[in-house]
């Protein structure tokens, strides 16, 4: 019968997980004596239960193999440390070093301290800054570009929408111009050209008269 993979994860049965911590712990233990054994090395296994037991195997003395521990454990702390310390002050006088470069570097750009250089770097910064106009003004029109693009997009979505709202109420969308409609010729035949009004323009008195004139 085929075994199904165990899961990792916590036994939430109390008597599925004290059985399986058992027999667990008796084959990591047999596992530890067997290579003391068979490689001749110094083993030493501490297990504790969940309520709290120890389980321990040591091939030589366990406290013997705790302090050979700590010994080793010591030493190994103390000289990666000094060893980064030394990286990180060498790492650290490269930095301020390429800073300081950075520094002039970006006071020459911008046509300070120029008057240690020779004609050469002048001519190289020269063309340092050429090339970086060249890259403003590519990614300036470029920009334009996908501007103008997104913008011929949204018209195109406006005039869709426009032509959807005239059509939901009945009407022929109007695709006539200003420059059309004031081009227009007057007709003075036209039954519309002649109004008449009776506004006058002046003090109420002189209208009071004309009234009365007409009258």
């Amino acid at each position: 019968m085929v075994r199904g993979k165990t899961q990792m994860r916590r036994i939430e049965n109390d008597t599925s997980r004290q059985v399986t911590f058992s027999k667990r712990r008796n084959g990591l233990l047999k596992k530890a004596f067997e290579l003391s054994v068979l490689c001749d090395a110094e083993v030493a296994l501490i297990i504790f239960s969940p309520r709290g037991k120890l389980y321990e195997f040591a091939s030589s003395s366990m406290q013997e193999t705790i302090e050979r521990y700590m010994r080793y454990t010591k030493d190994n702390r103390t000289k990666p440390t000094e060893q980064n310390m030394q990286y990180l002050k060498t790492e650290e006088a490269n930095m301020v070093k390429k800073i300081e470069l950075l520094e002039v570097s970006r006071r020459k750009l911008l046509g300070e301290g120029l008057g240690s250089c020779r004609l050469e770097e002048l001519q190289q910064i020269e063309r340092q800054l050429e090339r970086s106009r060249s890259n403003v003004r590519a990614r300036k029109t470029q920009v334009l570009k996908e501007q103008i693009e997104q913008l011929k997009e949204k018209e195109k979505v406006l005039a869709a929408e426009n032509a959807r709202l005239f059509e939901k109420c009945g009407m022929q969308p109007w695709r006539g111009s200003k420059e059309q409609k004031e081009n227009i010729p007057y007709d003075e035949s036209s039954p519309n050209s002649d109004v008449e009004t009776e506004l006058f323009i002046g003090p109420p008195e002189g209208r009071t008269k004309c009234n009365l004139q007409q009258r």
